[in-house]
Order: structure tokens, then sequence, then C-alpha cells
């Protein structure tokens, strides 16, 4: 029962990928929208109908469950000299960022000053990086995971700490999409350690909502950026009057 709950749970992700809607699903099977969408959200489908819907976007059982079983062991990390290899050139970390927060081929062309030819070659870097797929077509299946994240302290981290940090901060921060707030309080070691528990949370609920807005057509969609941080630490002004120095 939960292999078939995954291979549903696939089905739509696959079909989302290629841009195909619950209307799409609903004709191809003679059914209502409101049947395919109580089909899916009670994951009640026959092999019959699976093989069916995989159909409409040129996929059969077999390649239904590989798919299901890559998506099984999605990247939730690169390794160090995967992300040497993204730091190492721009263009192809420009690339890599916008397609893990989902942007198509046709995104890129749209978005930057980009060639088709220019594009294509670093998805095929990052397709040999086995971060994606690059299908027929020049679609893109992405091999990580909806919790990925960039190495701790990593070539990536460390790129945009040098390049970006100080371009980030360089706000007012006083318009209606952006909002900075600095606290400064006294804590325990177990407060700081419960405030930590309660950023991961934010962290993963940050997550959450980038996977329910992949339904948003990208065209109303923007880039954002959240940094929460906490520190044990006292303002270097402050340490040269500190008694404990």
């Amino acid at each position: 029962m939960e292999q078939t709950q995954q291979l549903i749970d696939t089905l739509k992700k696959e079909l989302r990928s290629a841009g195909k809607t619950y209307a799409d699903v609903a004709q191809q099977l003679e059914l209502s929208e409101a049947s395919v969408k109580r089909l899916f959200s009670e994951r009640n489908l026959s092999l019959v109908r699976l093989e069916k819907i995989a159909s409409l976007i040129g996929m059969d059982l077999v390649e239904l469950i590989e798919a299901m079983r890559r998506r099984q062991k999605l990247l939730t990390q690169l390794t160090e000299q995967q992300e040497k290899e993204i730091a190492s050139d721009m263009l192809l970390v420009l690339v890599a960022v916008s397609v893990i927060n989902g942007h198509t081929l046709e995104d890129l062309l749209g978005l930057y000053d980009l060639t088709e030819a220019q594009c294509i070659q670093q998805l095929a870097k990052l397709d040999r990086l086995k971060i994606l797929e690059l299908l027929p077509g020049n679609r893109i299946r992405m091999l990580v995971a909806p919790n990925f994240n960039w190495r701790p302290r990593g070539p990536i981290e460390k790129l945009f700490r040098e390049k970006v940090e100080q371009d980030f901060f360089n706000s007012q921060f006083d318009k209606d999409s952006e909002r900075l707030i600095v606290l400064n309080g006294v804590l325990s070691s177990a407060a700081n350690a419960e405030m930590q528990s309660k950023m991961e949370k934010m962290a993963h609920e940050f997550n959450e909502i980038i996977q329910r807005e992949s339904k948003v057509p990208m065209a109303s969609k923007y880039g954002n950026t959240m940094v929460i941080a906490l520190r044990q630490w006292r303002y270097s002004l402050f340490e040269s009057y500190a008694r404990d120095k």
C-alpha cells in the first residue's frame, strides 16, 4: 500500500513537471475534474488508470516505477567536490540556483540575457554532476530533495558570504516585500538551544511553502531570501569595556 501511495505521489510530481493539470487528466480518463481530484486525494487509482495517466506524459508503468525509485534517492546535499565545481563558475551557479528553485529552460531564457546554447551547456554540466536529468525537449527533472541545503561552511555558502551577503543587506528593508527584525536579549544556553529549534521549524515551514507554491506560475513569483541567525556574542565596541575579556 505504501509503495502504491509513493507511486501516485511520483505520478503527481511528474505531471506537474510536464505542465499537466487535473483538467488534462480528467480529459484523458473521461471523468470530471472533481472526480480526478478525489482519486488523487484518496490515492485511489487502479493500475489501468495509473498507466493511462502516465501515457499522458509519455511514460509507461515501468518508467513511472523507475522515476519513483529515483525520487526516493533524491539528494539533500551535494558533495564538497560537486559544490567546488559549481562555485568555480558564476554562470553555473546562476543556472544551478535557478533550477533548484524550480525554473525551466524557458524561464532562464526569459529572465537572463543568455542564449539557449549557453543554458543547455550549463544544464548538461548539472546533469553530469547528477543534480538533474536533462530530458528530451530540454525538460528538467531535478534530483535534489525539497529539503535540499548547501553544505554548511561549504564552497557555495562561502561564495555567497563573499559575493552576496553585502549586496543582500544593502537595503533599507522598507518595502512591503521586505522585513528586517533585529533582537537582542540575554539567554541561557538552554534558551538559546530552544530558539535554535524554533529556527529549524521555521526553515522547515519555509520549504513547505515553497513546495505548495510549485503550482503557481513562475511569472507570478519572485526570488526571496530569508536569513535566520542567532549568536551568543558581544559587539566588539562593548568587548573593549568588558571585565571578563
